[in-house]
């Protein structure tokens, strides 16, 4: 699979018994073809690995009892973690958001918070209306590039990164300390902890990030390791 420019990037996003319409709106929109999947692919039929927001990770995968993680879904940790082990060896670009972010550091060997403190100041106000906080981003990184060394995002989480997995940076942070962005250091994959998705032109809220950037960055890596196989 080589997607050029003018080409549709399949972009696999695997999940279980969840909805993704967000993501495949925005992947739809950008001129990719988004191509959810509940079960294993072969990394060689798609360009790139998106890995959605969603419910918590059983913290047995990160040697933890579960004292505050909800919602478990066995089935889609070992799908997505099957998957991200393929696309790791293939060295293909990966874009993780929200759960997709914290399922990263724990294949990575990281650990997470199941209940932040602050949990208040990142979880949503309801089911469709996100939190909104501040946060920085570490100058000259990805994010940094984008959306400068200072913005707003929206959040829709009580669990965070704790220790940071190995190969794995921290690029931004919330006020209160909260992991809002990583990408690893030799190998192309990214992840936000906050919602890009739900941040596209007819979903806009004042003065938070554009989330389409975020989208755009992703599928110009695709675009950019193609052209160099």
């Amino acid at each position: 699979m080589h997607c050029k420019a003018e080409d549709r990037c399949r972009i696999a996003i695997p999940v279980i018994e969840q909805g993704v319409f967000n993501y495949t709106k925005v992947l739809s929109a950008l001129g990719a073809e988004p191509v959810v999947v509940d079960e294993m692919q072969p990394a060689d039929d798609f360009d790139g690995l998106l890995l959605p927001g969603g419910t918590d990770i059983d913290p047995m995968l990160y040697g933890q009892y579960n004292t505050d993680s909800i919602a478990l879904n066995h089935d889609m940790d070992a799908l997505q973690m099957r998957m991200l082990d393929l696309f790791v060896q293939e060295q293909k670009p990966v874009l993780g958001v929200c759960r997709g972010l914290q399922l990263v550091n724990v294949y990575f060997g990281g650990t997470l918070l199941q209940n932040i403190a602050t949990a208040r100041d990142h979880w949503g106000l309801t089911e469709t209306e996100d939190q909104i906080h501040s946060s920085q981003a570490v100058a000259g990184s990805w994010l940094g590039k984008i959306y400068g060394e200072t913005f707003s995002v929206n959040s829709y989480h009580h669990q965070a990164v704790d220790c940071v997995g190995d190969g794995l940076e921290v690029i931004q942070s919330a006020e209160d300390g909260v992991v809002e962005g990583i990408c690893h250091t030799t190998l192309p994959i990214y992840a936000v902890q906050w919602h890009p998705e739900r941040i596209r032109p007819e979903m806009k809220k004042a003065g938070v990030a554009d989330g389409i950037p975020t989208f755009r960055f992703f599928l110009n890596k695709i675009i950019e390791r193609n052209s160099r196989s």
